[in-house]
């Protein structure tokens, strides 16, 4: 009888156990991470001027910057003290002392554009430099051709996130060489290998192409720029954004993942009309299945190329699942002391 009682209460334990292990399992949420992108970033011309007079230009972004796990721009500008300007009609070069400020409020940069080359590759390579001294990272560009498309690996709450950026704005020519620093260049075959290539052998969880491309002024992507968007999601990327044209453009959800063809400006005071004025700054959550939900938040640029959070103005947002383009209001997370 003490035997029979005995097992009885050893049987309950064990299925009261299983019950709450059961439950705890059931409540625990998948591991997410918040990672924010951030337009065009010159740091030249009024916002250089800022920050060497003790301002800080990110100011009003600082508390939804702070609030991501991480944080990425890209940066339109080269920042150097050396190279000559190359014959274009802007030229961005940006002082070191920028980088100071830059990395209190991002955590990479997409090097990937048509002013990184602007005074030449000496002047490229001392940024790379002057990047890793200030421990900003980047990815788009690099010392040589293989480190231009090698991704960018950031791991956040066990979720391992491949960032990968291309330039395709002609002419081309400032693409890296086997043995010379530049940029990666959006190759349609080299595009797909680098995707595929960040989940086989980096072991990506998730890829995210940032791409420069399109049209200045167009606020709509055009046929190239959606052509190989879908190459891309369909090579395994999970979204895809894009920047250049300085103003927004549309946003569609191709095979349930949204494709946010350009966000315009950020930070830049070379602007030629009001539609340049407006940027978005979008916010991804992610979790290993790739975006569970996104949103934007409005930047409005001043004459001195400085942006502020436009608290009362809804922007496009969506979730896994919905087709349709929604409209969303900031929540602005609260400073933290």
């Amino acid at each position: 009888m003490m035997a029979t009682r005995l097992l009885r209460a050893l049987a309950a334990l064990l299925v009261a156990g299983f019950s709450i292990g059961t439950v705890c399992a059931s409540t625990d949420e998948a591991p997410t991470v918040s990672l924010v992108f951030a337009g065009d970033i010159v740091l030249d011309g009024g916002p250089g001027k800022a920050i060497e007079q003790g301002r800080d230009p990110f100011a009003s972004f600082a508390s939804l910057l702070q609030a991501a796990d991480i944080r990425v721009a890209n940066l339109e500008c080269v920042v150097a003290t050396t190279g000559e300007p190359q014959d274009k009609i802007f030229t961005f070069r940006a002082n070191p002392r920028t980088l100071d400020v830059l990395n209190q409020h991002f955590d990479a940069v997409s090097i990937a554009n048509n002013h990184s080359g602007d005074f030449g590759r000496p002047a490229f390579a001392e940024m790379l430099d002057l990047l890793d001294q200030h421990h900003l990272l980047h990815f788009g560009g690099g010392h040589n051709l293989a480190q231009a498309h090698t991704p960018l690996i950031i791991e956040r709450n066990g979720i391992r996130i491949a960032l990968l950026g291309y330039n395709e704005f002609l002419p081309r020519s400032f693409e890296a060489d086997a043995d010379a620093p530049g940029t990666a260049w959006s190759e349609d075959e080299q595009v797909m290998a680098d995707i595929r290539r960040a989940r086989s052998f980096y072991k990506a969880d998730l890829v995210i192409p940032i791409m420069h491309w399109g049209w200045e002024n167009e606020m709509k992507a055009n046929a190239r720029q959606r052509q190989l968007a879908h190459l891309m999601i369909e090579s395994g990327a999970d979204t895809v954004i894009g920047g250049h044209p300085h103003v927004t453009q549309d946003i569609e959800i191709y095979r349930n993942k949204p494709i946010i063809y350009s966000v315009g400006n950020f930070m830049i005071d070379a602007l030629d009309n009001e539609a340049q004025t407006y940027g978005w700054v979008v916010n991804l959550q992610l979790d290993r299945k790739g975006v569970k939900s996104w949103k934007t938040s409005v930047a409005h640029i001043d004459e001195q190329g400085i942006p502020s959070l436009m608290t009362d103005t809804k922007s496009p947002c969506g979730k896994r699942g919905q087709q349709d383009i929604g409209t969303c209001a900031v929540v602005v997370p609260p400073k933290s002391n």
